[in-house]
This record gives C-alpha cells, structure tokens and sequence, in this order.
C-alpha cells in the first residue's frame, strides 16, 4: 500500500482507539456518579441513551459535511467538542447537567471522530483489492482502546474520583486534534467515475435497495447489544458479587478480543461472503448470551463470556461498512455508512435505555438479555437475502 494509505491507516486507529475507548469506559461512571447525583440507574442510563441517540441521528449530516469539506476538519472540529463536553461531564451537578455533557454533547462529538467518518476515510485512501482487510484492520486497532481503557479508567476512578478521571480523558482526547491531519489523503484511484454522482441520487438509489435496507434493520441489532453489554455489564456483575475491578477487566478483555475479531473479519470479508459472515456473528452472539445466563454467575462465566463476545463485539463494522463500500462505491460512503449507523444508535438507545428502565422496574436485567437473544437471531435472517453485487451504475462504469 502507499504511504498515504498507511498514514490514514495509522491516523484514522488513533482517532478511533481514543474516541472510542474513552466512551467504552462510560459505563464505570454509572455507580459512582449515580451515587454522588442520588440518583437511580435510569438517569445515568438514559444520558448514554441519548448519547446514541444523537450520535446516530448526527451521522448522516456528519457524513455529508466530511464528504464535502473533509474528513480531517471533520474529525479536529469532534474531537474538541469531546474535550468540551467531558468537561462539562465533570463538572456535572444534576439529571439535567448529566444529560447536556454525556448524552447532547458528546453524542455529536462522537459523530465526528468515531468510525462513521474515520472509515470512509480510510476507505478511499486504500486500493480496492485491499479495502476490507485496512477497514478490519483500523477496526481492530482502534478497538484496542477498548482493552486499554477500562482499567486505566477504574484505576483513575478508585485513585483520584470520576470528576478527575474524566477531566484526564478531556485532555487526551485534544490529542485527536493532530492525529486528524493524517486523513487528508487522497482517493484511491478509479473512484473519480462515480463523482458525477448527485448526493440525491445516491439516497434514492440506496433507499430503493432492499439489501440496504435489511442491512439498516440488522445493525440495528449490532447497537441494542454493544451499548446495552458496555453500559450495563459492570452493574449487572456487581449485582451478582463481582468486583469492579474484575468488571474492568470484562470490558477490558471485550476490547482486548474485538481486535482479534475486528481484523480477522476483515480479511474474511475480502475472501468470503460479507453478508454470511453477518449473519454467522449475529447467531453467535445470540447463542453466547444464552449460555452465559443459563450459567452460575462467576469470575471465571464473567470472563469467559467478555472474551468471546469481543470475537463478535465489533466484527460487524468492517463487514457492515465494506458492503456499503462494496454496493454503491466510495463517493457517499461516509453519508450512506451514517444512515445505517443511525440505526445502529437507535438500537444502541433503546438497549441502554431499556436496560436501566426494566432493572429499575423488575430489579433484574433478565428480561433485556431474552430480547437480545431474539433480536440476535433475527438479524441473523435478515443478512441471508441480501445481494452483494455493486448495484448496476458501478457495473457499467466497470
């Protein structure tokens, strides 16, 4: 690959491993600050709720002001709002403040330097043949912020507070700011026959593609599992007499493991079929939570269970991008990519929100885990018909 490919490469991990790891380890702050706010889990729940919310319905305009001005000014623009808005996190002194800083304000900022526009970047900057192995392999690297950040975090948190730990995460995630600068990378060559594309016609052109929709409807799934587990997991141990320590250390081997399943479906994506490694990851997962609540609870279920799940935590984003990619080309990606994560976040709303709502009114998470056993395997089903073929405009121009 060319060295601009390997810079966006490199960048677009960096920005991502921050962006990401700093919110992966959000959910530590639920008992502390819900403790310190007196308030129920909802209140924290539904500001990481709204977080989803907003970060998805933020994505496609994102997405257009990247495919339009840039992604690198696009990602320097988030990445101080994130810094901003993890400020006013720590400094937060009610429901209401909480909501502000950790739900409005860093779900737009999130917008802005998490995969939705990094990908698109790196997508354009890397060959054809070798496009889904560097979207595995930027997933998998900024993934590790996932392993990383949860027990730097805890260990914040039990040495000097929430409000200092989270004032250290504003001043790290400024760093995002320089490492923007390695996106401005030019387009891999051949993508200049789709510029004539009207940002219009792509839209009507995705909207009238059934396989674009049944991928909308199954990342939808995606979101409702990985905010519900990363926000409710620490909790729901505690509750069974685990350790937050050792609960760190779930979330840390989550991120740990998604490296592994990032790249790994990566590379599987450019050799098999993207839309049944899909439906292979969504079964999986169903079937993973299944055993894990059948089983006694313990250290060793606890992280057993954090472990595989990271094989399947974020595989479904090199896979999910590169058929967008792969269907309807470079040109939108970001903006196309960004209606799907919409969806994404809608899932990841109500999981996280319902998560805090139903323990709140049953005192137990046990009906959240069956729904996410269903919605599992009707993601599953909703891979299988979709056509992979570049839609007939790119055809012709090939």
């Amino acid at each position: 690959m060319s060295k601009a490919a390997l810079t966006a490469i490199g960048a677009g991990s960096f920005i991502v491993l921050l962006s990401f790891g700093i919110r992966s380890s959000f959910g530590l702050f639920l008992q502390p600050m819900s403790m310190d706010l007196g308030s129920g889990r909802e209140v924290f729940a539904l500001a990481m709720a709204i977080q989803n919310l907003v970060w998805g319905a933020a994505q496609p305009l994102i997405g257009m002001i990247a495919d339009r001005f840039g992604v690198a000014r696009t990602v320097a623009a988030g990445a101080l709002l994130y810094a901003a808005a993890l400020y006013l996190m720590a400094t937060a002194a009610s429901a209401f403040d909480l909501h502000l800083s950790a739900g409005l304000l860093i779900g737009l900022a999130l917008g802005g330097t998490g995969f939705g526009v990094v990908l698109a970047a790196v997508g354009r900057a890397v060959p054809t043949e070798a496009r889904s192995m560097a979207l595995g392999l930027t997933t998998a690297i900024g993934s590790f912020g996932q392993f990383v950040m949860p027990p730097v975090g805890q260990a914040l948190i039990s040495g000097y507070g929430w409000q200092t730990t989270l004032m250290l995460f504003a001043l790290g995630s400024l760093l995002m700011m320089a490492a923007a600068a390695g996106l401005r990378s030019p387009r891999a060559s051949g993508t200049h026959a789709q510029d004539s594309q009207t940002l219009g016609s792509a839209l009507s052109e995705a909207s009238h593609h059934a396989g674009y929709l049944y991928l909308t409807a199954g990342f939808f799934v995606c979101g409702w599992h990985v905010a519900f587990i990363a926000v409710h997991l620490p909790a729901y141990l505690a509750d069974g007499g685990i350790s937050a320590g050792v609960a760190a250390w779930c979330l840390a081997l989550v991120g740990l493991f998604n490296v592994i399943g990032s790249y790994c479906a990566g590379v599987l994506g450019g050799r098999l079929s993207k839309k049944y490694c899909l439906s292979f990851l969504y079964a999986a997962r169903s079937l993973l939570i299944l055993v894990f609540i059948m089983v006694p609870l313990s250290v060793t279920s606890a992280l057993v269970f954090s472990a595989i799940m990271g094989l399947l935590w974020l595989s479904t984003v090199p896979l999910t991008s590169g058929l967008v990619a792969q269907i309807f080309g470079l040109r939108y990606m970001a903006t196309l990519f960004g209606i799907v994560f919409l969806s994404h976040q809608v899932g990841s709303f109500l999981g996280v929100w319902l998560g805090g709502y139903l323990y709140d009114t049953y005192g137990s998470y046990d009906l959240i885990w069956w729904l996410s056993i269903a919605l599992g395997l009707i993601a599953a089903l909703l891979h299988w018909p979709i056509d992979e073929r570049a839609v007939a405009r790119l055809r012709a121009q090939a």
